[in-house]
């Protein structure tokens, strides 16, 4: 192919065809529409799923909630920190095992549920897209996660 020749439909490389870039851009763009919902909630993105982990179960282990939301302990440690400085949860060692950390919410963290139940309708008015493609792209999202990244039994 000849420098400045438009890529042919066959190249595997074309950066159209590629998973990795169309669910980046798609991720970026559905947690860019959750931005301006959760900013009055005083929540990012991340500080959300960790709140909706604990809003269905409380309290949760450090280690839970990684495994819950799949990230590396490290990674989750700095979010539950922000969590805690900002009065919805709170952070101590466990009665049973002192080398773990339990979190657990907070009156405040409890009653913000409340103004979460708002924030799917909104997303899903925001993003323009209808429920029934939604609730089939969800599905078949969690089906591949399930077959390449199962939770540990």
């Amino acid at each position: 192919m000849e420098t400045g020749e438009p890529a042919q439909h066959s190249d595997l490389l074309a950066l159209d065809r590629q998973l990795c870039f169309a669910l980046a851009v798609a991720s970026r763009s559905v947690i860019g529409a959750y931005k301006p919902i959760l900013e009055p909630m005083g929540l990012t993105h991340p500080q959300y799923l960790v709140m909706l982990a604990l809003w269905e179960r409380d309290p949760r282990s450090l280690t839970e909630l990684a495994e819950a939301l799949r990230l590396e302990p490290a990674t989750l440690s700095p979010l539950v920190k922000r969590l805690e400085a900002a009065g919805l949860v709170t952070r101590q060692r466990a009665a049973g095992d002192e080398r773990q950390l339990a979190v657990t919410l907070t009156p405040e963290g409890r009653a913000l549920r409340a103004s979460a139940e708002r924030v799917p309708p909104q997303v899903v008015a925001a993003l323009g897209v209808d429920l029934d493609e939604l609730t089939e792209l969800h599905s078949r999202l969690t089906k591949i996660i399930e077959r390449i990244a199962p939770l540990p039994a």
